[in-house]
C-alpha cells in the first residue's frame, strides 16, 4: 500500500523546483538511537494516530524515507513523532529537536503560558473543553498540542502564588463575566449540591473503570459548568462554581493522561491550577500540581517533578490537611527516587508516613480521598523500586520495595472501588520480582494484571503490562512461565496494531 495520508506539505521543492531537499540530520539521529526500522515506525505512527482518531493517517515505509530525507510531515504527524520518541528516550522529545515544523497554534490550545485572571481563566477553560469535544474525536486537538517541560512550565506555574496586581481581590471576589444578554442566573443550593455530587461521582468511576470510558462525560461536564460561570453569581456561589470547574478540569487532565493524551492531560491541569485559584482553594492547587509532577516523572523529567512539588508543598503548608501533606512528600520521594537522591528520597518516605499518622478523613476534601494505606503503600513501594533501577538494578533497593509493594497489593486485592491501582500496583510488584531475579513470580503477578485490565480502560494499565513482559522477555525469554505472559499478552491484551491485524485476517 503507498502513502496515502495526505501528511506532507511538499515545500521542499519538486520537480522543476529548482531547490533540493536536505536530508533532515536531526530526525535522523534520533531515528538511528531509537533502533527502530522504517517499518515499524510507521506502524507506530499508524497506531498513534488511530488512538487520537486521525484515521485519516496511515503512513508507509516510503513515507519515512522522505521524512528523513527532507519532507516536512503536516500535523498530526509532528506530534506523533514527537511522542513516540519522548517514550522512546524517557525524556521530552520536542518538535524542534526533530528538525520538524509544526502548525501556527491558536492561543487558546496552545502553551502553559496564560493569563491569570477570573474572566480569562473562563474563557480558556469554555474553549479548551468545547475543542475536545468537537474536535478530538479526530485527532486534530491532541494534535495542535506540545508538552511543555523546563524553565516553560515550571516558571509559569509558579504564578499560582503571586497576589492580584494592585492588591485586587483573588478568585470569585475579582471580576466575573457578565452576563451575554440573559437574565441573571442564580444557582440554588441543591442545584448546586448536585454539581459536586456529579463530581465525586465521575472519580469514582474512574478509579473503577480506567480513563478511557468516562472522559468525554467529564469534560461535557466541565464546558457546562464554564457556561454557567459567564453567568453572574454572588462570590460564595462563584467559588463553589470556579472549585467544582478546577475539580473537574483535574479530573479531565487526569483522565486524558491515564489513556495516553499526554499534551492534553497537561493543558487540563494546567487550567485546573488557574480555576483552583479563582476558588481559593491552595489545597487543591497543590493537589493539581501533585498531578502535574506525576506527569513529568512519567516522561523523564524528575527534575520538573520536584520544583513542582516543592512548589505544591510551599503553597499549600498551612492549609493541607495531613493526609495531603503525606500524598506531597510521598510524590517528593519519587522524584527524589527517579534523580537518585537516596538519603532525600528515604526522608521523604518517613515524613509520608509520619504525617499518614496524623490522617483525620473527616476533615479530607473528597478529591484526597483515593489517598489510602494502599495508595502510601504503593507510591513507597515505587520509590525503593525507582531507587533499584538507578542504583544498575540493586537488590538491596528492590527487598525494600518488595514488602511495601505486597502490603498494597493485599489492600488493593480487598478494595473493589480502585481497580486500576490493584492493577498498576501487580505490575509494580511483577517488576521488583524481575529485579529480584525471579521471572517465574513476576509473570504470574504480570498475568493477574491482564485479569485486572480487561475490566477497566486505562492504557496507563496496559502499558506498564507490556513493557514488564517486554522486561521479561529481554532478561528470561527461555523460561516457561514468561513465554506463557507473552502468548497471553498477544491474544487477551493486544496493542492497537495486533488487534487491526487480526480483524484484517
Amino acid at each position: 500500500m503507498g502513502g496515502t495520508d495526505d501528511t506532507s506539505g511538499g515545500t521542499n521543492g519538486g520537480a522543476g523546483g529548482g531547490s533540493e531537499k536536505q536530508a533532515n540530520a536531526k530526525l535522523g539521529s534520533w531515528f538511528v538511537r531509537s533502533g527502530w526500522s522504517k517499518g515499524e515506525l510507521a506502524r507506530q505512527v499508524n497506531r498513534r494516530a488511530r488512538q487520537i482518531g486521525a484515521t485519516h493517517v496511515c503512513t508507509d515505509t516510503s513515507r519515512v524515507r522522505r521524512w528523513l530525507d527532507g519532507e516536512q510531515p503536516r500535523e498530526p504527524i509532528p506530534r506523533i513523532l514527537s511522542e513516540l520518541f519522548s517514550e522512546r528516550f524517557g525524556a521530552v522529545v520536542a518538535i524542534e529537536e526533530l528538525g520538524l515544523r509544526t502548525a501556527h497554534q491558536p492561543p487558546a490550545t496552545s502553551g502553559v503560558d496564560l493569563p491569570w485572571a477570573a474572566p480569562q481563566t473562563v474563557e480558556m477553560i469554555s474553549e479548551f473543553s468545547r475543542s475536545d469535544l468537537m474536535l478530538g474525536r479526530r485527532g486534530f486537538l491532541g494534535a495542535s498540542l506540545a508538552l511543555s517541560a523546563g524553565p516553560a512550565l515550571v516558571e509559569p506555574m509558579q504564578r499560582w502564588l503571586v497576589p492580584a496586581p494592585g492588591g485586587a481581590p483573588q478568585g470569585p471576589l475579582a471580576a466575573v463575566p457578565a452576563a451575554r444578554g440573559s437574565r441573571p442566573t442564580r444557582l440554588s443550593g441543591p442545584e448546586l449540591d448536585l454539581l459536586e455530587s456529579t463530581t465525586v461521582m465521575f472519580r469514582q468511576w474512574d478509579a473503577q473503570c480506567g480513563g478511557g470510558l468516562r472522559r468525554k462525560a467529564v469534560v461535557g461536564q466541565l464546558h457546562e459548568v464554564t457556561d454557567l460561570l459567564q453567568e453572574p453569581h454572588p462570590a460564595p456561589v462563584a467559588k463553589r462554581l470556579f472549585r467544582v470547574t478546577a475539580e473537574l478540569a483535574e479530573l479531565a487532565g487526569w483522565m486524558s493522561y491515564d489513556v495516553g493524551l499526554q499534551p492534553t492531560a497537561q493543558k487540563y491541569f494546567v487550567l485546573a491550577l488557574h480555576a483552583a485559584k479563582e476558588a481559593g482553594d491552595r489545597p487543591l492547587g497543590a493537589y493539581v500540581l501533585s498531578n502535574m509532577s506525576r506527569q513529568m516523572i512519567h516522561v523523564g523529567r524528575p527534575d520538573d517533578a520536584l520544583e513542582l512539588i516543592h512548589l505544591a508543598q510551599y503553597g499549600s503548608r498551612d492549609s493541607a490537611t495531613a493526609t495531603t501533606q503525606a500524598m506531597l512528600h510521598a510524590m517528593e520521594a519519587r522524584a527524589y527516587a527517579s534523580l537518585g537522591q537516596v538519603n532525600k528520597c528515604h526522608r521523604a518516605v518517613r515524613m509520608a508516613e509520619d504525617a499518614f499518622s496524623d490522617s483525620l478523613p473527616t476533615e479530607d476534601p473528597d478529591w484526597i480521598r483515593f489517598f489510602s494505606e494502599a495508595e502510601l503503600n504503593a507510591e513507597n513501594a515505587h520509590s525503593y523500586r525507582d531507587l533499584a533501577y538507578v542504583a544498575g538494578r540493586s537488590p538491596t533497593y528492590a527487598s525494600l520495595a518488595a514488602p511495601v509493594m505486597n502490603r498494597a497489593v493485599e489492600l488493593f486485592a480487598a478494595d473493589s472501588e480502585h481497580q486500576r491501582s490493584y492493577a498498576l500496583n501487580l505490575v509494580g510488584m511483577a517488576s521488583v520480582h524481575l529485579l529480584k531475579a525471579e521471572p517465574e513470580q513476576a509473570s504470574d503477578l504480570a498475568g493477574r494484571a491482564i485479569d485486572v485490565a480487561k475490566k477497566v480502560r486505562s492504557e496507563r494499565v496496559n502499558t506498564r503490562i507490556r513493557k514488564t513482559a517486554d522486561a521479561a522477555l529481554r532478561d528470561y525469554g527461555t523460561v516457561a512461565e514468561v513465554v506463557s505472559l507473552r502468548d497471553r499478552l498477544r491474544t487477551e491484551l493486544p496493542d492497537d496494531a495486533q488487534a487491526a491485524a487480526r480483524t484484517a485476517v
